[in-house]
């Protein structure tokens, strides 16, 4: 009697192993890819539903829950040189000068961490402490080496709204 050492009939590990791949490929691009109806996964490096907010669109859970007439702050709220972070919209509300307000996103573009308080004119991540400019989102100090992208609000009175 002849023992044969050749595996059974079956896929070659190299099949086996680049199957895995794809798979792992697939979950992740649809984990971070958006849908043509708006609606997109958490932002990582960038994009998703800040980039959604910020281009005027919206999507569940994103800045885009304030739109549509809803107020998300008042004037009042939002100290001059400094802002607030609004973690539920992920939105971040800052006043650079006086009566003059902007937003950004409030996922860090480093590792999409969500920045956790605003600061001496700067917005400021926690976890490996980027931070941005209340003036315009730019990186004041990494690891970050991208901007907060800019959401669209619109101010009426004393009241600011997610555009």
């Amino acid at each position: 009697m002849t023992v044969s050492f050749q595996p059974a009939s079956g896929p070659a590990r190299r099949t086996v192993v680049a199957a895995a791949g794809a798979a792992g490929l697939a979950v992740a691009l649809t984990a971070c890819g958006g849908s043509d109806d708006g609606a997109s996964a958490a932002p990582a490096e960038s994009g998703g539903a800040a980039d959604d907010a910020a281009n005027g669109g919206g999507s569940g859970g994103s800045a885009g829950d304030a739109a549509g007439g809803t107020p998300l702050t008042s004037t009042a709220d939002i100290p001059e040189g400094g802002g607030k972070v609004f973690a539920d919209q992920r939105v971040v509300v800052v006043q650079p000068s006086a009566g003059e307000f902007k937003a950004y996103s409030a996922t860090c573009t480093h590792q999409g961490c969500a920045v956790k308080s605003v600061s001496d004119g700067l917005i400021n991540c926690p976890c490996h402490n980027s931070n941005f400019s209340v003036t315009d989102g730019s990186v004041s100090s990494g690891p970050a080496t991208k901007p907060l992208p800019e959401v669209r609000i619109t101010v009426d009175g004393d009241s600011i709204t997610i555009a």
